[in-house]
């Protein structure tokens, strides 16, 4: 039996347009787009593709989820073709899986992902933190403002917010390293990274104070120019902890 096509409907606003979808499991939920200004210079391929790619981070579109081309295009003010080019994108990343005759499915976040995510991030922040602490650099002057507003977002338990941030801090250590190959390394994680951080965080919210204390030790440690000590901060930071492991399985 064919599934029945959700049913859209679109309440405007001068900045953001709201979509009410009756969706397939009888729940109703609300999800927004937002539109501005600076929304008209992307294309469309690329509002899509943001716009799923951080509803999945988020956890607002799940992971098992299919996601319809024909609701994503009427929700995002497009024609399927952009949805169908996005999608290819997404499946690239490892966000979806694009399934011959069933369409394109929310990919889940795996134990080993997590595990391959943490030893990639491991070798690249690693070698960045050693040669600042070699070249005497300290601690790059962002770290402090951003564990800050890591610190607050995670009061307020805005799990996007806090990996956003997160990724931010750790990217600023391998871009203060100056090796631009190694920066474009690292920023091919990128949403990968947020989707692990975020699914961590709601797994095991808990473990926020213990983030919060790493980010200051290890600001501090380059601060000194501690090459040990940094070292072995990032290697507590960055290992995956059993409980998050074994939940994802």
């Amino acid at each position: 039996m064919a599934r029945p096509a959700p049913s859209v409907h679109f309440l405007y606003t001068q900045s953001v347009r709201v979509v009410s979808t009756s969706l397939v499991e009888g729940k109703e939920s609300n999800v927004a787009v937002a539109i501005d200004g600076s929304g008209a210079a992307q294309s469309a391929r690329d509002r899509v593709y943001e716009w799923v790619r951080d509803e999945i981070i988020k956890g607002t579109l799940p992971a098992g989820r299919f996601l319809d081309e024909v609701w994503i295009s009427e929700l995002v003010g497009t024609s399927r073709t952009p949805v169908r080019e996005a999608f290819h994108r997404l499946n690239s990343e490892r966000f979806i899986d694009l399934l011959p005759r069933r369409g394109a499915q929310v990919r889940n976040v795996t134990a080993r992902e997590l595990e391959e995510m943490y030893a990639s991030r491991r070798l690249i922040e690693g070698h960045a933190a050693r040669e600042l602490c070699l070249a005497g650099a300290g601690a790059p002057a962002s770290l402090d403002e951003l564990a800050s507003a890591m610190e607050e977002a995670g009061r307020q338990q805005d799990w996007f917010t806090v990996a956003r941030l997160d990724r931010k801090f750790h990217r600023s250590i391998v871009d203060a390293h100056g090796n631009s190959i190694l920066t474009e390394l690292y920023d091919a994680l990128r949403s990968r990274q947020q989707r692990v951080a975020v699914r961590a965080l709601q797994i095991r919210p808990q473990r926020v104070p213990e983030i919060d204390r790493q980010h200051r030790a290890i600001t501090a440690a380059l601060a000194r120019n501690d090459v040990a000590g940094v070292a072995a901060l990032l290697d507590e930071h960055l290992r995956p902890v059993p409980e998050i492991t074994a939940a994802l399985g």
